[in-house]
């Protein structure tokens, strides 16, 4: 396929800049692949059905995105340039990749100082803007220096039209978050909040946490015009045994798997065996969920409105059908949903309520 055929006009009003509040009035588009009605998020609890279960991350967005100034010692004081770096993956205590910009001002050994004293080394020359960086601490002192000094690394969509503020720090983060590693949120989960998860739970619908890293991967465009020769990003991902095995037993009882956004259907899709069975994860995954894509691990999807010729819109797709997801965002659009991170959801069920 190609990349035109995952393309539509979003009027730029529809990008929301904040979230709804309270976090579960956003609204909720419900659709199997034949029907689709309009609800809030408030009213999963009568949408689902009793023993659905909920598969949510649980990772902790990291405030990844520091400035600072690289100094060489030089005579005429040409040695100092602004550097902003957005944390990627970790390597290793206190070594991380990171998206450096401008990449052409940094080569090995050069140091970069962040607000708070924090410093880092870039170990090798930056590749396609990434570099790798050996932080002056490790651990829980460089989580804490971090947070001091780093900001929400807001997708550029929301940042090209305001900067990060307080708010977001709150607004960007979910009410799961646990484990701290990912840049970017698991933005499905952002609609919950206490009232909609008590609700849920005395409608029987219960729900299964693991942890995928989300990377600024995701947020880089397709730039190749074949689809097939994309190359997808790797993002840090783990499903324990115990969680595993209740997966099975719920898919056992007849208990639909419900993914709540798109890091939860790559995470299920990756450890899902041959057999609609999970195995326990611990690793990298860099699955590309494209059209042609026979999916063994989930029943539906929870998930925000994607971006045109994104990675994203053509993993719905390929839950959906094209035309069907065309369709649905035509509707989304005319019906003023608002899209993206801090917008509105989609339940998507193609097997049907």
């Amino acid at each position: 396929m190609q990349l035109a055929d995952f393309d539509f006009t979003l009027p730029e009003d529809r990008i929301a800049l904040r979230p709804a509040e309270p976090r579960s009035s956003a609204r909720l588009l419900v659709a199997d692949r034949l029907t689709h009605d309009d609800q809030r998020v408030s009213d999963l609890p009568n949408v689902l059905r009793p023993g659905d279960v909920l598969v949510i991350n649980d990772t902790r967005v990291l405030p990844a995105r520091l400035s600072g100034e690289r100094r060489r010692e030089t005579s005429d004081g040409s040695g100092i340039a602004r550097i902003d770096a957005t944390l990627a993956l970790p390597d290793s205590p206190g070594r991380w990749r990171a998206l450096v910009r401008p990449a052409k001002r940094l080569r090995p050994g050069d140091i970069i100082h962040f607000d708070g004293g924090l410093t880092a080394r870039v170990a090798t020359a930056p590749v396609d803007g990434l570099a790798p960086l050996v932080f002056d601490r490790e651990g829980p002192a460089l989580e804490a220096a971090i947070a001091a000094a780093g900001a929400m690394p807001l997708p550029p969509y929301i940042a090209a039209r305001r900067a990060a503020d307080s708010r977001d720090l709150e607004d960007y983060q979910t009410i799961f978050a646990a484990e701290t590693g990912s840049v970017a949120a698991p933005t499905a989960s952002l609609h919950f909040d206490a009232p909609l998860l008590a609700a849920l739970e005395a409608a029987g619908i219960t729900r299964e946490t693991f942890t995928l890293h989300v990377g600024p991967g995701t947020f880089l465009p397709v730039k190749t015009e074949d689809v097939d020769a994309h190359v997808m990003h790797a993002e840090r991902a783990v499903l324990s045994r115990a969680a595993a095995e209740r997966l099975n037993a719920a898919r056992a009882e007849g208990r639909r798997l419900i993914a709540v956004g798109t890091t939860a259907l790559r995470l299920l899709e990756t450890a899902a065996g041959d057999a609609r069975r999970f195995h326990p994860f611990d690793g990298e995954t860099a699955i590309f969920i494209k059209p042609g894509h026979v999916f063994r691990g989930i029943d539906g999807l929870m998930t925000n409105f994607h971006l045109p010729r994104s990675t994203l819109f053509m993993l719905v797709a390929a839950l959906m059908g094209l035309n069907r997801m065309q369709a649905l965002y035509a509707h989304a659009i005319r019906a003023d949903y608002r899209f993206y991170s801090y917008g509105d959801s989609s339940l998507l069920l193609p097997g049907g309520r």
